[in-house]
Parts: C-alpha cells; sequence; structure tokens
C-alpha cells in the first residue's frame, strides 16, 4: 500500500482571490512582509493494488482532482 498526497495549486498568473484575501488579513494583523500568498489544496489518500502509484496518482489528477487548465500539481507517493 502506498501513501499518496497531490498538492494542487493554481498556475502561476492566474488570479488567486482566497491568497489575496490572506495576504490582506496578515498584512492587516501587522504581518507587512507578507506577499505573493497563494492558497492550495492537499489530498491525501492511501493507494492499494497499484504497480506505479505515482502514475496511478498522475492520471488521476488529469481525469479529476486538478483541473489542469489552471491548476499545477505535485505528487508525493511514500
Amino acid at each position: 500500500m502506498a501513501k499518496v498526497k497531490v498538492h494542487v495549486f493554481l498556475k502561476p498568473g492566474v488570479l488567486d482571490v482566497q491568497g489575496k484575501a490572506v495576504e490582506g488579513a496578515l498584512q492587516g494583523l501587522g504581518w507587512a512582509g507578507v506577499s505573493n500568498a497563494r492558497v492550495g489544496k492537499l489530498i491525501e489518500f492511501d493507494l492499494d493494488g497499484a504497480e506505479d502509484p505515482a502514475g496511478e496518482a498522475k492520471k488521476m489528477c488529469e481525469t479529476l482532482l486538478a483541473n489542469t487548465v489552471i491548476e499545477s500539481y505535485r505528487i508525493e507517493v511514500g
């Protein structure tokens, strides 16, 4: 069994409204040095029976987990 983590973020150049909101809130709370905040998502799951867990996770990302038009992803298999 493989432990899989998929990190999904908006691609550079795509407006990250949540990231801007977090950045503004942190600056408003006194952390003036915060910039370029980006918000993403982490998807974790166990994958059983796959010979190539990374390859299977990539197929999952391309099919469902990431909108590859505007999002990029990174896969970790442990």
